[in-house]
């Protein structure tokens, strides 16, 4: 046994060299050839840790990217000599996979009218409005990486330390998110630019196809092998919210959903496991003032913001909402919250000036899984500000008077 674990270390630090001096400007050609030997063999569990390896080692993101095509080109014979058990149609892994065959088959369906579009001169207004029509059906594979970037990663991250190649994959997502939006607008342009748009769309492909491939001879082999068995149909669950590309559709089973953490001492929040003290912190610190009225409209929690906007003390904790307010305005109270428990209304907003602040004041109705009425929610914001944004704001500012 620790024969082999020489053996892996030993072809794993082949690997990283080879990648090295690849970066460095060495002859590909030559060092393809003088690694060969370990090229061959080169695991999906190697290829992680050698990227994140690179990525630690004093390279920087971009210059490690640019050279991540020629880098996997290099692995491809050995990652492709990997055994796949198979796994069952309703797996997380392989609803992904469903998904890669889903796209791989729509690019084909319009692949001759593209061909077409590039090719040959005169009216291509068919071809053009095909392009149209395969560039909007291409943005529904988003919720693919989203998936992806948002639960496959996050679990990953946990049990597979070395997972910085994670971060080279999002920034390939986000260089197709750009694509199909230089496609987009290059195609609703007054004068079609056949060139430029016949550039960008090889450029968009060639992301699709190059991330299908680590995806499936990379990222998947290693998460089946670091993440807990009982933990992928908890990701199936996760992702009914995102939702699912081309009509690939799991069948979620019923039983106990599981979440990655221990429940000692914390509050468990359906999504996400936090101390008393983090969740205090973390409602003390919004921008907003929040008080929760219960069903039996006594008050029960109000936000201890420093930069309350309305009055607010313990003792009001356990009273009547409707004690909370002059007699003048009780029969909005009771209004509203009539309204919300008999499910005639969800939501009551009012705005007001106070003290040369614009106040914005919104009353929600809480409801649980069986649609039962479980109390009322108010938020309170000061919106002055906000109110006079302008423009954009798309880069990190920071003001020193705030």
């Amino acid at each position: 046994m620790s024969e082999l674990i020489h053996n892996e270390r030993v072809n794993e630090s082949r690997i990283y060299e080879f990648c090295h001096k690849l970066i460095d400007g060495e002859n590909g050609k030559m060092l393809f050839e003088e690694y060969s030997d370990s090229l061959a063999v080169v695991t999906a569990a190697e290829a992680m840790v050698v990227f994140d390896r690179l990525l630690n080692s004093g390279y920087d993101h971009e210059t490690v990217k640019k050279s991540v095509g020629k880098i996997i080109n290099a692995f491809t014979k050995g990652l492709e000599s990997q055994e796949v058990e198979p796994l069952p149609e309703s797996h997380f892994i392989s609803l992904l996979m469903a998904e890669n065959r889903k796209v791989e088959e729509v690019i084909a369906e319009y692949r001759p009218d593209i061909k077409t579009l590039f090719k040959e001169e005169g009216d291509r207004t068919h071809e053009i409005n095909r392009l149209k029509e395969l560039i909007n059906r291409l943005k529904d594979y988003e919720l693919h990486y989203i998936k992806k970037e948002n639960i496959l990663f996050s679990y990953l991250e946990k049990v597979f330390t070395q997972h910085r190649c994670l971060s080279l994959m999002w920034s390939f997502h986000d260089d197709y998110r750009r694509s199909i939006k230089i496609c987009e607008e290059l195609l609703n342009a007054p004068v079609l630019d056949k060139q430029t748009l016949n550039k960008e769309f090889s450029l968009l492909l060639f992301v699709i196809y190059p991330i299908i491939f680590r995806e499936e001879k990379i990222v998947f082999p290693v998460a089946l092998r670091a993440i807990p068995p009982k933990l992928w149909d908890e990701m199936v669950h996760q992702s009914e919210e995102i939702g699912w590309s081309y009509g690939v559709k799991p069948q979620i089973n019923s039983g106990e959903r599981v979440t990655m953490g221990s429940l000692e001492g914390l509050v468990n929040l359906d999504t996400g496991l936090l101390t008393g003290e983090q969740i205090m912190l973390m409602l003390n610190h919004l921008p907003v003032d929040i008080t929760y009225v219960d069903e039996n409209d006594e008050v029960r929690y109000f936000s201890g913001t420093p930069h309350r906007i309305f009055t607010r003390s313990k003792a009001i904790i356990g009273r009547t909402v409707q004690n909370c307010h002059p007699h003048d305005s009780v029969h909005v109270v009771n209004e509203i919250v009539s309204a919300f428990r008999n499910g005639t209304k969800d939501h009551a907003d009012f705005w007001l000036t106070m003290r040369g602040k614009f106040i914005y004041i919104r009353y929600f109705a809480l409801r649980d899984k069986e649609g039962r009425y479980r109390g009322t929610i108010e938020v309170s914001q000061d919106v002055t500000e906000i109110r006079a944004l302008e423009g954009q704001q798309r880069l990190l500012s920071w003001n020193e008077n705030k």
